[in-house]
C-alpha cells in the first residue's frame, strides 16, 4: 500500500493533468475561434476591387480557345498593369491587345478604372474603360521599365473619353467564376462598322483566368462587329517552348482576314 504522502503526489499530479489539458482544450477553441472569424470575415467594397484589379494585371493569352476553335478565335496576347490610382482610391490599369507574334504592335489599348460600385446599385465591382489621349506613347507600357513609362499624373491627364462600363458581382457558390457582369441593358454608343451601340461582357474566373466579350449592334438589333460564338478566354501566360514559337497560331493572319479580325475587337477610335 502507498503511503499518504504518495496519494498526496498522485493527486497533485492527476489535477495539474487535468488542469493541463483544459488549458490546451481553451487554447484549441480560441485559436479555432480566431481562425473561424479570420475565415469568415466579410470583405469589404475595396477588398473586392483590389481582387479584381488584381486579377485582370499581367500577361494573358488566348491561345487554347484558338487551338480549339480557330476558325472563330485568334491567339491574342492580353496584357494589364497598374499605372496610377485615382484620389478616391480607384485603381487605373493600362490594357492593350496584339497578336501573339506581333507584341510590339498592339490593335487596342484601353485605361481600366476599378473601383467599388456605388452604394445604391446591386452589384460589387465597377470596371471603366477609357480611350487613351496620347496612345501612341503607351505601346507596350507594361514591357518599359517604370523609369520609361509615362508618370501617374501624365496617365491621369491622358484618360480620355469614357468608353463601356461593366458592373460585375461576385458569382454564387459551386459557380466556375468569381466575379462576372455586363454593361447595363442598352449598353453604350459606338458608331464602329455601322454600330449604333455596344455591350460588353466581363467575368473574372479562378487563376486569375478572363473572359471578355464584347459586341456592337445597329439601330435594328443586328451585330455588326465582335465574335459571335461566345466570350475570348485568356488565360495566364504559360512556360513558353520553341515548338509553341512556330505554332500556326502565334503568326499573325492573312491581309484577307484583317476585316474579320478587326470586327472582333473595338479598335483604336
Amino acid at each position: 500500500m502507498g503511503t499518504g504522502s504518495e496519494s498526496e503526489s498522485d493527486a497533485n499530479a492527476n489535477g495539474w493533468g487535468r488542469a493541463r489539458g483544459l488549458v490546451v482544450k481553451t487554447v484549441v477553441l480560441i485559436g479555432g475561434a480566431f481562425l473561424l472569424k479570420r475565415l469568415t470575415k466579410s470583405k469589404t467594397r475595396w477588398d473586392h476591387a483590389r481582387i479584381v484589379a488584381d486579377a485582370l494585371t499581367g500577361e494573358k493569352f488566348s491561345r487554347e480557345q484558338a487551338s480549339r476553335d480557330p476558325d472563330n478565335y485568334f491567339n491574342i496576347r492580353m496584357v494589364t498593369c497598374p499605372a496610377a490610382e485615382m484620389v478616391d482610391g480607384s485603381k487605373v490599369l493600362y490594357f492593350e491587345q496584339a497578336f501573339w507574334r506581333t507584341p510590339q504592335k498592339p490593335f487596342r489599348q484601353r485605361f481600366y478604372m476599378v473601383k467599388p460600385c456605388p452604394k445604391e446599385l446591386k452589384c460589387d465591382v465597377e470596371v471603366n474603360s477609357s480611350a487613351i489621349r496620347e496612345v501612341e506613347e503607351y505601346k507596350n507600357f507594361c514591357d518599359r521599365s517604370k523609369d520609361q513609362r509615362p508618370l501617374p499624373e501624365e496617365v491621369i491627364g491622358d484618360i480620355g473619353e469614357h468608353l463601356t462600363t461593366v458592373y460585375l458581382r461576385r458569382c454564387d457558390r459551386g459557380k466556375r467564376c468569381l466575379y462576372e457582369g455586363s454593361s447595363p441593358p442598352g449598353g453604350f454608343p459606338n458608331s464602329w462598322n455601322g454600330a449604333t451601340h455596344c455591350t460588353s461582357e466581363l467575368a473574372v474566373l479562378k487563376n486569375n483566368e478572363i473572359h471578355t466579350w464584347d459586341r456592337g449592334y445597329d439601330d435594328d438589333g443586328n451585330q455588326v462587329w465582335g465574335v459571335k460564338e461566345g466570350p475570348y478566354e485568356f488565360k495566364p501566360a504559360p512556360n513558353s517552348s520553341f515548338n509553341d514559337m512556330f505554332s500556326p497560331l502565334n503568326f499573325p493572319p492573312p491581309l484577307s482576314m484583317e476585316k474579320k479580325i478587326e470586327g472582333s475587337f473595338v479598335l483604336q477610335e
